[in-house]
Formats: C-alpha cells, sequence, structure tokens
C-alpha cells in the first residue's frame, strides 16, 4: 500500500511557482532572453514617453513595445485580433508585462503619439544591425538595394466597384457614339480618375502590382541579404524637406508615372540615408531601370561612395566618334567583325591622374608561355590582324566619361548577371513586410498609423537579425517562425 502524505501549503506553492517558471513556451523565453530592449530603445523615446502628461500612464513603454514585436512576429493582422491573443494567453501578457490588456485606441494613440520616437528606435537598430551583417555577408552588406511599393489605404476609391463603374460608363459611351477601336476605355478611365483619394490627398494614385490603386507611397533600401536600412514615407513632409523634386502632371502611362517618382525619389532618399548612418559606407548599389538616367550615375559614382552601379539600360546606349562598333552592353567589338565582343583584362588605371580605366584586349589573343623568359606574353592569333602589335587591338575606356555605359562594371558578363539577381531581396523584404508582418490590408487611412506600422516592420525584422545572432543561428535571420514550432 502506498503511503499517503499531506501536502503543506509551502509545498503546494514551491510547485505551482516551478510550474510557472519552468512551464513557459520556449519561444517567448527565448525572446525574452535575447530581447534587451534598454539596448535598442533610445533615451530620448523613453524621457518621451516617460514626460508629463497630468496623469500616470496605465500601460508602460516596454509591455507596449512588446506586444507590437508579437503581433508582427506572429503575424497577427488587426489589432483587435491581437487584444483577443493577449486577454486568452496568460503567457504572452507575462512576457509583454500586461496587468490589463490595453484596448484599441491605447495601441492607435500610441503609434500617432510616438510616430518619430518609433523612427529614432528604428534608426538605432539599423546600425546596432549592421556589424551583424557585416559578419554574415560582407559583400553583400555592401550593397544597397532600392525600390519603392505603397500601402492601399481604407478608401472607397480602392473598391474594385468604383474603378468598374468608371469603365463601364466609358464603355457605353464609345457604343453610344459609334468609336471605333483606338479608344480605349480602360486607358481613357486611368485618365479620368482623380489622382488622389477625396478622404485625404495624400492618397495618391498609383500603378503597382499590376493594378491601380491609391496609397501611401514608400520607398525601402535594403543590403544584399534583404535586411532593411532605411524606410521613406512619401509623404508632405518628405516633399517639404526636398523641394528640389518637383512634382509634374500624370502622364498616359502609369508605368512612366511610376519610373519618373523613384528616378526622382532615389537621390533624396539616399542623402537622407547617409546623413543619419555617416559609419555605413555601401560599396555597390543595384535599381531597375527606372535609374537609368546620367543624373543618377554622376550621384552614385562620383558623389556617393558607390563603386559599381548595377542599373539595366531604358533606352539603347549611343557612342559615337570611335573607330570600333560598340553592342548593346557597352562592349567594344572587333574591328573587323562587330560580332565579336573583346575581352576585358583588369581594370588598374596607370595614369599620372589615377583616372579608373577600363581595358579591353583582342578576342583572339591568347597568353602563351615563354620558356627562355620565363613568363607569358599576349599573342594575337588573328587572320587579319587590325593592328601591327604582335599582341592585337587593345582598347581603354574611360567611364568618367560615359557613366551610363560604364558604371563601375561591364554589362552582360557573368558578373552582371549574377550580382543582378541579388536586386530581387529588396522586393521580397518588401513583400515581406506587406504579408508576414501584416501592413497591407489594414483597414485605417490615417497617414500616422499606416507610416508607424511600416516602421514597426522594419523594428521587427532588425530584432529578428539581432535575435539570430544570438542564438548563433543565421538562417532564421529574415524570420523566428520556425523557432516557433
Amino acid at each position: 500500500m502506498i503511503p499517503h502524505k499531506q501536502l503543506t501549503l509551502a509545498e503546494v506553492f514551491d510547485d505551482c511557482q516551478n510550474t510557472f517558471d519552468n512551464d513557459k513556451y520556449q519561444f517567448l523565453q527565448l525572446l525574452d532572453e535575447s530581447i534587451n530592449l534598454d539596448e535598442i530603445v533610445p533615451v530620448s523615446f523613453v524621457t518621451h514617453f516617460h514626460a508629463k502628461t497630468g496623469r500616470p500612464r496605465k500601460h508602460q513603454l516596454y509591455p507596449m513595445l512588446k506586444a507590437f514585436l508579437i503581433q508582427r512576429i506572429f503575424s497577427i493582422p488587426t489589432d483587435s485580433l491581437l487584444i483577443v491573443f493577449l486577454k486568452y494567453s496568460q503567457e504572452l501578457r507575462d512576457f509583454c508585462g500586461f496587468d490589463v490588456v490595453p484596448d484599441a485606441s491605447k495601441f492607435t494613440r500610441f503609434k500617432q503619439d510616438f510616430l518619430m520616437d518609433l523612427q529614432s528606435m528604428f534608426d538605432r537598430l539599423v546600425d546596432l544591425t549592421e556589424p551583424i551583417c557585416q559578419r554574415i555577408d560582407s559583400a553583400k552588406a555592401s550593397m544597397l538595394l532600392f525600390d519603392t511599393s505603397g500601402i492601399e489605404a481604407w478608401v472607397t476609391e480602392n473598391n474594385p466597384k468604383y474603378a468598374n463603374r468608371i469603365i463601364k460608363q466609358l464603355k457605353a459611351f464609345k457604343k453610344a457614339t459609334g468609336l471605333d477601336d483606338s479608344y480605349d476605355p480602360y486607358k481613357a478611365a486611368y485618365s479620368s480618375m482623380p489622382s488622389h483619394a477625396a478622404a485625404n490627398p495624400a492618397i495618391q494614385q498609383m500603378y503597382i502590382n499590376g493594378h491601380f490603386c491609391y496609397a501611401y507611397k514608400f520607398g525601402i533600401i535594403s543590403n544584399g541579404l534583404g535586411i532593411v536600412r532605411n524606410i521613406s514615407f512619401y509623404n508632405k513632409d518628405f516633399l517639404q524637406a526636398h523641394p528640389e523634386i518637383v512634382i509634374e502632371k500624370k502622364s498616359d502611362s502609369p508605368d512612366e508615372d511610376k519610373s519618373l517618382a523613384d528616378s526622382k525619389a532615389l537621390i533624396p532618399t539616399l542623402k537622407d540615408f547617409f546623413r543619419k548612418h555617416p559609419l555605413i559606407n555601401p560599396k555597390t548599389f543595384l535599381g531597375d531601370a527606372a535609374f537609368d538616367s546620367v543624373e543618377i550615375y554622376k550621384y552614385l559614382l562620383q558623389e556617393a561612395s558607390f563603386e559599381k552601379a548595377y542599373i539595366p539600360l531604358r533606352n539603347k546606349l549611343k557612342i559615337e566618334g570611335i573607330d570600333y562598333t560598340v553592342n548593346a552592353d557597352g562592349i567594344p567589338c572587333c574591328p573587323k567583325d562587330a560580332s565579336l565582343p573583346m575581352k576585358r583584362e583588369g581594370s588598374k588605371s596607370h595614369l599620372r591622374c589615377g583616372l579608373p580605366t577600363m581595358k579591353f584586349v583582342c578576342p583572339k589573343m591568347k597568353w602563351k608561355w615563354d620558356n627562355a623568359a620565363k613568363k607569358s606574353h599576349r599573342v594575337c592569333q588573328c587572320d587579319s590582324p587590325c593592328t601591327t602589335s604582335s599582341c592585337g587591338r587593345m582598347i581603354y575606356i574611360y567611364p568618367e566619361q560615359n557613366l551610363r555605359a560604364y558604371p563601375g562594371t561591364v554589362r552582360g558578363t557573368e558578373e552582371w548577371d549574377s550580382t543582378y539577381k541579388i536586386r530581387v531581396n529588396v522586393e521580397k523584404s518588401i513583400n515581406h513586410f506587406k504579408d508576414s508582418f501584416c501592413v497591407a490590408d489594414r483597414r485605417t487611412r490615417n497617414e500616422k498609423t499606416l507610416h508607424a506600422d511600416l516602421l514597426l516592420a522594419g523594428i521587427t525584422q532588425l530584432v529578428t537579425v539581432i535575435v539570430a545572432d544570438r542564438i548563433h543561428k543565421h538562417q532564421y535571420i529574415h524570420s523566428l517562425k520556425p523557432l516557433i514550432a
């Protein structure tokens, strides 16, 4: 017979205490041990939050920030659903540090009141994560990728019925007036739609992801690893801070509207980035064809710190006044056979002025070993050489004379193709923000709220990088969800 033992009150308390301490979700315990808010929250943020308001704050700073991090790590789409999770999960409340769960208005007011503090917190995290990215992959960490997108606002104009009604009216107009097929109702609908939403002029008409919408436009800079480095919200404050940006009227092409806006936003965005992070010195820029302009190449390669710019051509190159042809990628071709591109051989300058040069040699030149001299020398194996030199024709290009054709690298090469593929990482980062961090489909038209949601998504990604580094698992720098299971 098993003897019974009467449990004392102290033993019951100890048992409950052990259960409380040891039965926590492992993932929340990992976050609690890896995230040090004292390190990542600026002192100015703490000072501003605890400034005298006439009454004590019911909910403290760190619990609110932890709640926002949990919301995005677990991809909780709305604040109301976050509140439900907090109310029904003791573990989440304990992790955040809530005695009482805030209501929805508290979360919204926090975003709006402390928007600039969230911006400073994001900028601080960028500096903290830069050494981590350099340790993971210094080559990709030295790249900057830029792209723009939009956050669709909760307005009438984004209802599909709104555009369909206009298109239906224009189709009826075409049929009633007997217009020919040159009249395109869809193109006419684009030109007749208002340039901004009636609820808020800052919600501009955009053409993103293959469809028209009314959205707040933003730009993201990431490195080659896909880790965000800068977030710019292109609102009225941004335009006032950069009076050099001239907003022109809408053209007939939605793609052209987007490319023009992107090219105008790039240089001011990069200037703001370098001003806030002077210790970050990227060497390579990757962008789409929207940035193919002489002004942008000049800024990237001569004014900024970039050594190479990978930007596809939007228009064909026009190089004249030379005795050889140049292909579509800017590579000189054999003077007697335009189908043979010359071979790139080094880029070191031997000029006294130190100007960089790009050297191209005859495509039929080969290196031959000389046993007597104990060194290799060039030998041109062309049947009809275009020069009397035994080494074959050599052409020196000075990139500064045509930065668009020679942006520190040569187009059409294997290096170009393999490097430019990395640009997709910034698009993945934007999609990650919209989908996993639930920035898209927010049912609000408030500019400050959407801006704060975007910054909180960036903060969550950078906190993810810090956590992955501290647990020595860099494969989780983009998402911690695999650790939840």
